[in-house]
């Protein structure tokens, strides 16, 4: 079997979760607990990336105190942070490379892939693995997703990234998308990152591994935004019954998880009906503060707002938007 590599990302989509309020001393023990079992790849740092504490609400730590503190307790594991452009800067990625960052994922909407060229051109410069991270995958269909992927490959990504930020998405659907991306002669490594609001993660997982992809995300116990992430110690332990060597602990995975994040999960939302109406109507859950106060403000069921909101808009919803659409759901347009 081919080598499968899990980008364990407990420490940046999962802070998510807890207000981004993964301490130092949090980081420490989980990082280590993460390279002790087996992992080779581990992201940290605010969700929203480099810098996001500027503007996205403010993690319990800076970027420059995550960085040194896996720096200080891994030797084996590679770490790395998100970078959106707009928020992250350059000065964020020399700052990572001050302290032995290894790779960075540049996150855009797959309709704004454009973003991230002169980002992973930077990265890739100061030596660091690029992966380009195109989010909301599902806004283009699969032709035009794969005509992304070949244009941020020429940007130099050492990997390309099928999000499925909603959780909406099928195997069906992750099929068709990384079979697009093969088709276009993509040469980079697939990779994949899924949310669970369909309880479909582990097995978009599968699905894209089975089409190609090599690279795919999870999180211990499956935290995350939204409706959470694919539980890494549920994918260590499929992985390997279906014989995959992954040389991972799945034992000592599923202590970390218990152990350490399961006391944090008192926090999560996991999978409401808010979370199922997301995955279908692909709906990205960081704005649904505008859809909560626009609920409440027409007496509207936010499912249903949600749903008309994304038959016109899913990329950049927009508070303008979500009120015109409540008034017109409630006859006042």
């Amino acid at each position: 079997m081919k080598k499968i590599d899990i980008l364990e990302c407990t420490l940046r989509d999962g802070s998510y979760a807890i207000n981004y309020q993964f301490t130092a001393e949090d980081t420490a023990k989980i990082a280590l607990a993460l390279e002790s079992v087996g992992f080779k790849y581990i992201e940290i740092g605010h969700g929203v990336g480099m810098n996001a504490s500027s503007c996205k609400g403010r993690a319990a730590e800076t970027d420059e105190v995550y960085l040194k503190t896996a720096q200080k307790v891994l030797t084996k594991a590679k770490y790395g942070m998100f970078f959106i452009p707009g928020i992250g800067r350059k000065k964020d990625l020399d700052l990572a490379a001050k302290y032995g960052m290894s790779f960075v994922r540049v996150g855009t909407n797959v309709t704004e892939a454009e973003q991230a060229e002169k980002y992973i051109k930077y990265a890739k410069k100061i030596g660091m693995m690029v992966s380009s991270n195109l989010m909301k995958s599902y806004v283009l269909p699969p032709k035009k997703f794969a005509q992304k992927a070949k244009l941020v490959e020429k940007f130099g990504a050492d990997t390309v990234v099928l999000v499925d930020s909603a959780g909406g998405m099928l195997p069906v659907n992750i099929k068709e998308y990384i079979k697009a991306v093969k088709k276009v002669g993509v040469k980079a490594k697939i990779g994949f990152h899924g949310h669970n609001n369909f309880s479909l993660a582990i097995a978009n997982i599968l699905m894209a591994i089975e089409c190609g992809a090599s690279v795919v995300d999870s999180t211990l116990m499956g935290i995350g935004r939204s409706a959470g992430n694919a539980p890494t110690e549920i994918l260590v332990t499929v992985l390997k019954k279906m014989g995959y060597q992954l040389n991972i602990d799945i034992f000592k995975t599923m202590d970390s998880a218990e152990k350490l994040i399961k006391p944090l999960m008192k926090k999560c939302k996991g999978i409401d009906s808010i979370a199922i109406t997301s995955g279908y109507a692909e709906f990205h859950s960081s704005f649904f503060e505008i859809i909560s106060k626009t609920a409440k403000k027409y007496h509207l069921d936010p499912r249903k707002l949600i749903v008309s909101v994304c038959e016109k808009e899913k990329v950049n919803v927009t508070e303008k938007l979500v009120i015109k659409i409540g008034k017109k759901l409630t006859g006042e347009l």
